[in-house]
């Protein structure tokens, strides 16, 4: 991005703000802990915390940083629910769909099924083979978990020295299926300038 974009303005607000706002208006959220430096907590306009918000430091991998995020939420939290700050258009009701999913089968990721044309290519750049998009999914978050579950997960992950991108990669590592709950919208990840033009046009 060339500059912090959880910091970028979105309709008038932080990136990381309007992503906080979706948690915060969600009542089965009972506290959240936002892993980052001090600098991008200080983005949040604090009297504006209508529940219990707190910062975590990070680690140096994303993984590690879950873990520090993990290792602070509450003992007696029965779920936990894990975001991407970079996805501030989550829904009300696609958190609540995913919540559902996690109470009934102990893991769940909300993602989107995969309806483009794939195709894998060599070395250069040259189509090889089509790949079949049946059962494929493009993952996104929240993913949420049994706190048991979670933990013992990242427990294994990190005796073993596995590195993850997501949680989802990590309950499987742990031998456990993950439900995937379909997003009914709009839920992208900025990633790049472009992302945030969009959006801000869009809203």
């Amino acid at each position: 991005m060339g500059f912090d974009k959880l910091a970028a303005p979105l309709d008038g607000k932080p990136v990381l703000a309007r992503t906080l706002d979706a948690f915060l208006a969600c009542d089965s959220i009972t506290e959240i802990l936002v892993v980052c430096p001090p600098e991008r907590f200080a983005l949040l306009d604090e009297t504006a915390l209508t529940k219990p918000v707190r910062r975590i430091d990070g680690g140096a991998a994303r993984h590690l940083s879950v873990a520090n995020g993990l290792a602070a939420v509450s003992p007696d939290a029965e779920l936990i629910a894990i975001h991407d700050a970079a996805r501030p258009l989550v829904s009300q009701a696609d958190i609540l769909a995913t919540i559902a999913a996690a109470k009934e089968h102990g893991a769940a990721s909300l993602a989107r099924r995969v309806t483009e044309t794939l195709n894998r290519s060599d070395e250069s750049g040259f189509t090889t083979a089509a790949v079949p998009r049946e059962n494929l999914w493009f993952m996104e978050t929240p993913q949420i978990f049994r706190a048991d579950l979670i933990r013992a997960a990242y427990a294994h992950i990190l005796e073993s020295v596995i590195e993850v991108t997501d949680e989802t990669s990590a309950i499987e590592s742990y031998g456990q299926k993950v439900k995937l709950v379909p997003s009914t919208s709009p839920n992208p990840k900025i990633t790049t300038p472009a992302d945030l033009e969009t959006l801000n046009s869009k809203l």
